[in-house]
């Protein structure tokens, strides 16, 4: 069945309150093997979910582009990187470098990433529940669970755990 973005959101709706209890709960106290329960709970979902399918991460949310980021998607442009800057980003109210557009200016009909060897690290981390010290990002993972199918998966296996 295709991802319907739509019908995640709503998912993740109807789990609203319940997720941001848990995951302000985790931030608190934090289980010793929390780590290690998301990165295991990460590698299963993402053999469940195709990407490729899906998509809304590029399609909806943009990434925080850093220097280091800017420089290498440029030089893999062949451009300055005044002028990936000009044509592609924007500062945000956080004065973050992201891209003027939604969906991302480098994804293609195909779902696949027009720069994907050289995507901003944001985009290589994403939906950023393999990472360690998991309980510091638990507010990102909330707001996360209405755009990434893989993390609404890792958090309801994270709440069966620890429920």
């Amino acid at each position: 069945m295709p991802f319907n973005p739509e019908q995640h959101r709503q998912k993740a709706l109807n789990q609203d309150k319940e997720n941001k209890n848990f995951l302000e709960r985790l931030k608190k106290r934090t289980p010793k093997d929390l780590d290690q329960k998301a990165s295991e709970f990460h590698e299963e979902s993402v053999e469940t979910f195709n990407c490729l399918e899906c998509a809304n991460c590029c399609k909806s949310i943009s990434p925080i582009v850093i220097d280091r980021d800017i420089d290498r998607i440029a030089r893999h442009l062949k451009l300055r990187p005044s002028d990936l800057i000009d044509k592609y980003l924007r500062l945000d109210s956080d004065g973050d470098y992201v891209f003027q557009t939604s969906p991302c200016p480098f994804l293609m009909p195909d779902n696949y990433c027009m720069i994907y060897e050289v995507r901003p690290r944001a985009c290589r981390e994403y939906p950023h529940t393999d990472r360690k010290r998991f309980h510091q990002i638990t507010p990102l993972t909330y707001r996360n669970t209405f755009i990434c199918p893989i993390v609404l998966d890792v958090v309801e296996k994270l709440k069966q755990s620890y429920l």
